[in-house]
């Protein structure tokens, strides 16, 4: 299958493409993915210019047609599209339709935002004066997303940014053109204007500073790695461009002496290691206190080694393989750092299955201290630490101890504990006796610090980002 290029309104033709390699049997070519360059950049974003003036003038009633089209149409796939997502990025199947379900529902939330769209009507200060308070659309928002939510996370900025009467230019990750292409492919078919969704695949060394340094483009959401979310953020910055990111994290989870041990095992066993721990909200650091210590690291340990890792196509598998032979050496060295600082490593080792795919085992690597490496940096894999501390407050202060805050959580049947843990934890996200990644689509996603820049994501705070508020006084 050819993955295409979508530019206003038309498929590209391109001859020059990547495979797209399925990672849980390497020999099983998904599909050929356009690569796309410079020029297909600037045609996406003169397209989407061109088309901005007539979106943004669409009525509420439009926009709620064509999202609810959008979404209806997902989630009556969901099989399908969570087949594909499962087949290129690794997660599996269950959570491959899962998210596809995800993208289907955030289409339908914000196809009901565009006619929950408000505003305020004021009395000035001034006698006989009126005051309205209107948002706008910002304009074309260019959209960087990356590989480990193929189809949720493009949706979550995609929906919005229509709903509120954006064009959009899509730059997905390289290694899930996949899901992006199906999405756009459904888009395309919703009723839309030519060249309101643009998706252009490619390098993103070649792509992304041409979209972040245009003129034309109003606003870059993105999604990714620390290093390059601080250069766009560098590049917006001079040039006066509206910017959100979303980064890293280093999500600690705590367990205090009182917690249900089943509860928390549960919790840190699927913020962990489920879709292979490849989560920005992923519990990598376990903050354990002694009292409960040994029998939580016993339990969940057992609870890893028992998890059933393959082909992510496979029946009863429960943890997929990582998604390409780059991250899974980067995850395999973290291990081998940690054990290096003095950490007992238990799992965490590349296995052989079936097919030919980059399958590793959980990693539990306990007797850990927060100034180790494997504390400090993000290793996105599933590789979790543990770090033994001896109350709640040492939990606390060792939690807040990272230059993330993105999710973080706690395990504890103390309401005193959990009320103050929800207030004090530096995190724009708090679970209490929950995983720290899953997070409903209806409300704001968004960290603190280094995790994340900018306007919140998702539910009806995405207003925010995509658009700007207007203050128009009338005197009549």
């Amino acid at each position: 299958m050819d993955f295409k290029n979508y530019i206003a309104g038309q498929w590209d033709v391109t001859t020059d493409g990547v495979e797209n390699i399925n990672p849980s049997d390497i020999s099983d070519i998904v599909g050929v993915a356009a690569k796309g360059g410079a020029d297909d950049i600037d045609c996406a974003i003169a397209a989407a210019h061109q088309a901005a003036p007539t979106w943004a003038a669409s009525t509420p009633q439009q926009r709620f047609d064509a999202l609810d089209f959008i979404g209806s149409e997902i989630l009556a796939r969901k099989e399908e599209l969570g087949h594909l997502l499962s087949r290129e990025e690794g997660k599996t199947l269950p959570e491959g339709i899962g998210e596809a379900a995800r993208a289907g529902q955030i289409f339908k939330f914000f196809a009901g935002e565009c006619l929950r769209q408000t505003g305020d009507h004021l009395a000035s200060v001034r006698p006989g004066i009126d005051v309205d308070v209107t948002r706008s659309p910002v304009g074309v928002v260019g959209l960087i997303t990356p590989w480990n939510f193929p189809i949720a996370i493009p949706a979550w900025k995609i929906a919005p940014a229509l709903a509120y009467g954006n064009a959009v230019i899509l730059k997905p990750a390289e290694l899930v053109p996949g899901c992006a292409w199906a999405l756009v492919e459904i888009i395309s078919r919703s009723g839309l204007p030519e060249g309101v969704v643009n998706l252009v695949m490619g390098r993103g060394s070649e792509i992304g500073p041409k979209l972040v340094d245009d003129a034309r483009v109003n606003a870059i959401s993105f999604t990714g790695s620390v290093p390059t979310g601080r250069g766009i953020a560098a590049a917006c910055g001079a040039n006066l461009k509206k910017v959100q990111l979303e980064m890293g994290g280093k999500n600690p989870m705590v367990v205090l002496d009182d917690a249900d041990l089943d509860v928390a095992v549960d919790a840190c066993l699927n913020g962990a290691f489920f879709s292979t721990g490849q989560r920005c909200t992923a519990s990598s650091r376990l903050i354990v206190t002694e009292g409960i210590h040994d029998r939580f690291v016993g339990a969940l340990a057992e609870a890893a080694a028992n998890l059933k890792v393959g082909h992510a196509l496979e029946a009863g598998v429960q943890m997929g393989p990582v998604v390409d032979e780059r991250q899974l050496a980067q995850d395999l060295q973290y291990v081998s750092i940690a054990a290096q600082e003095g950490g007992n490593v238990l799992g965490g080792e590349r296995v052989s299955r079936e097919t030919d795919g980059f399958f590793m085992t959980p990693a539990l690597i306990t007797e850990t201290t927060n100034d180790m490496r494997i504390n400090r940096e993000e290793v996105f894999g599933p590789v979790a630490s543990v770090i033994r501390v001896k109350n709640y407050e040492e939990a606390l202060s060792v939690a807040n101890d990272t230059e993330f805050g993105l999710s973080s959580g706690i395990c504890t049947q103390s309401l005193k504990y959990a009320t103050h843990f929800k207030a004090n934890a530096q995190a724009g996200m708090v679970m209490v006796n929950l995983p720290t990644a899953g997070v409903d689509y209806h409300v704001p996603f968004g960290g603190t610090k280094g995790s994340s820049f900018g306007s919140r994501e998702q539910g009806a705070y995405a207003a925010e980002f995509y658009t700007s508020v207007k203050t128009a006084y009338t005197l009549p």
